[in-house]
């Protein structure tokens, strides 16, 4: 009732003109409760509230934040209230109430401060949560429904209504509408309206929404004889399935139902204690040794009434034969916790559903990163059979490639649109002039090749080291690209991730145009097939080498800028993906584009889903992942799709 008043009285400050001239009777108000205010409490701070309320006058909403921040000051000898402004000299200015004006002085003798307690000062904070639902100024409405999302309770559900309909913010009003709806369900006196209520927020996913199910569902754990008449019960608890029974006995115990149980300890101390002539209970000393007759001494002990009782195992089987252990919902009204039950399962299996689409997005986008890091190495060591462990080096080039333009170009869009490419050119002349200088005098000889690659790896890197520094170098991506396409509260992806996505299909789609639309892919694949018959046929195949290799390379460096906006920019960033690169384009088949996709999905989908299922521990799961990955390939040496003829058999 106060909220639904307080909320009458914002809407009322705004409307008369003639209210200006009432200002001078707020302090007539706060006279009529001179001693409620001047001493407030939470227990009759209401009526005073109520009246202010009513009053319509537009100074009150300034007097509460002051009153709640005990800015409010009292004077002795009249017992007006003011504010004040305190000067040098122990005297203090004060100002009018309600209009903020000076009306005089006083000395710091004749005036005191009133200070609320934290009771009085919550009530006075949720009053001005109710004020603040129709202000005019939006922000202050988005706190003010913050603070009832913070704590829902009852009173709000009056105030909260009045001021939807008058809301102007579409998003803001939803936000209403959806709070009011969790109120009714929590807190609605109707059945059938919380019911409704609660059906409507079975639609929602959100924590708030299952936060509200969840509060209406609490229950409390309890034992009896028989279950309750009347009781909204939540379900039975089998002794041996839902608790131990240890456990089941110290309930009854806790409810005065049954006697505690006698610890080994306990029953040792009572044995000392109770030693007299060389026996206790009866029994000799020299026979204690065996539990049987510590037993017997203390239950002769227990029979004197000198010690507790002692439970015996049959004992405690009779007592919780003779209970029921169950469950009792707070919620008194069980067709509303059964609709709360019936949301809770829709929402719990939207959830779900949620997580495993947010979880497939995620080993999706970390099979893009896969495949642009490995397309490169499918060109150069799947068509080629050249292992080149300096792959992962021609990545770091490109994302250092994409840091150096953007200290030219400072616009972060335009300087990725000159990456690209310019990224693609210095990696492709790399790789020919690695190709040409090292790699083709070593073909056909893959541990020469390994070794030669493995030293210009670490050159590169320490070349990197030499101009760049050790530090990780910040590769930013461009506005459009902050953020994250959020579905819902389970299911979102970042905009970089997604773009990560596209630029990984744009590469698939020209790679297969390359190899299979141009006169270049015909004569690769030529070359790859039968080097000699390709050669009587008039094609060098030392320039193919040269520009396949270049080609792959180039892709290395185009996916180290793409790689760059997401990851560390760093000299040894290439080596957080030559590892998973060659897993790639060898789990997918060696020499086939495809396969480098699917080797990369594959990959993916197994690190992300090892991750869910151990997500404390991400260099556990990697592991795990490559174990998974060496017991694929013994059932499929050749990949996921090998290749067929002669190029499958090298």
């Amino acid at each position: 009732m106060i909220r639904a008043f307080l909320l009458a009285l914002f809407l009322l400050v705004s409307a008369p003109i003639g209210a200006q001239a009432q200002q001078s009777d707020l302090q007539s108000i706060l006279q009529d409760y001179q001693e409620i205010v001047a001493s407030p409490s939470r227990r009759t701070v209401g009526p005073m509230l109520e009246a202010l309320a009513a009053s319509g006058l537009p100074g009150t909403l300034g007097f509460l934040e002051a009153f709640q921040n005990r800015d409010v000051w009292v004077r002795g000898a009249d017992g007006l209230f003011f504010y004040v402004i305190e000067r040098d000299d122990d005297q203090f200015t004060l100002l009018d109430i309600a209009t903020g004006e000076e009306v005089g002085t006083a000395d710091k003798s004749e005036i005191e401060q009133i200070r609320p307690n934290g009771g009085v000062r919550r009530e006075i904070g949720s009053a001005l949560v109710q004020f603040q639902l129709s202000d005019p100024d939006i922000e202050r409405r988005q706190a003010a429904v913050d603070a009832i999302a913070r704590d829902l309770s009852a009173d709000q559900i009056g105030p909260l209504s009045g001021a939807i309909d008058n809301e102007a913010d579409p998003d803001l009003k939803a936000r209403k509408e959806m709070l009011l709806g969790m109120l009714i369900a929590g807190f609605g006196d109707v059945p059938e309206e919380r019911i409704t209520a609660i059906e409507t927020l079975a639609d929602r996913s959100s924590v708030e929404a299952r936060a509200v199910l969840n509060q209406i569902l609490r229950s409390s754990s309890e034992v009896a004889a028989d279950l309750p008449e009347g009781e909204n019960i939540a379900g039975e608890r089998i002794v041996g399935v839902d608790l131990s029974r240890e456990e089941a006995y110290l309930e009854l115990v806790d409810a005065g139902l049954a006697p505690q149980r006698i610890s080994a300890d306990a029953l040792r101390a009572a044995l000392v204690e109770n030693l007299a002539d060389g026996a206790v209970g009866g029994v000799p000393v020299d026979e204690l040794g065996d539990p049987a007759r510590r037993v017997d001494a203390y239950q002769a002990l227990a029979e004197a009434g000198q010690v507790a009782p002692f439970v015996t195992e049959d004992e405690i089987t009779a007592a919780l034969a003779a209970h029921t252990f169950y469950d009792v919902y707070a919620e008194a009204d069980a067709s509303v916790t059964r609709a709360a039950e019936e949301a809770l399962a829709a929402i719990e299996t939207r959830v779900a559903m949620g997580q495993a689409v947010d979880l497939g997005l995620d080993a999706l986008s970390l099979a893009s990163i896969y495949f642009l890091a490995a397309i490169g190495l499918a060109v150069t060591f799947g068509v080629m059979g050249v292992i080149n462990m300096a792959h992962g080096e021609f990545i770091m080039m490109g994302a250092y490639t994409g840091y150096v333009v953007q200290l030219v170009i400072p616009d972060y869009t335009l300087s990725l649109v000159v990456a690209l490419p310019l990224a693609f050119a210095v990696t492709f002349a790399a790789g020919v002039a690695m190709e040409r200088l090292v790699i083709r005098w070593l073909y056909h000889r893959p541990l020469e090749t390994l070794l030669a690659t493995f030293g210009i790896s670490i050159a590169l890197q320490q070349l990197a080291k030499n101009i760049f520094g050790t530090q990780a170098r910040p590769l930013t991506s461009p506005g459009w690209l902050d953020g994250a396409r959020v579905v819902n509260d389970v299911v979102q992806i970042s905009y970089i991730r997604i773009a990560i996505f596209v630029l990984a299909l744009m590469f698939l789609v020209l790679i297969l145009f390359i190899l299979n639309r141009t006169r270049l892919g015909l004569e690769v694949r030529a070359v790859t097939q039968n080097p000699g018959m390709a050669a009587s046929m008039g094609i060098n195949p030392d320039r193919i080498n040269m520009l396949t290799f270049g080609l792959g390379s180039g892709v290395a460096g185009i996916a180290g800028v793409a790689i760059g906006l997401y990851a560390k920019v760093t000299s040894e960033m290439g080596s957080d993906y030559i590892v998973q690169s060659f897993m790639t384009v060898v789990v997918g088949g060696v020499g086939n584009v495809w396969g480098t996709l699917a080797g990369a999905a594959l990959i993916g989908s197994f690190q992300k889903g090892i991750e869910w299922l151990n997500p404390s521990n991400t260099l556990a799961a990697q592991t795990y992942m490559i174990i998974i990955i060496i017991i694929f390939i013994q059932f499929r040496p050749r990949g996921i799709i090998a290749l067929k003829g002669r190029a499958a058999g090298g």
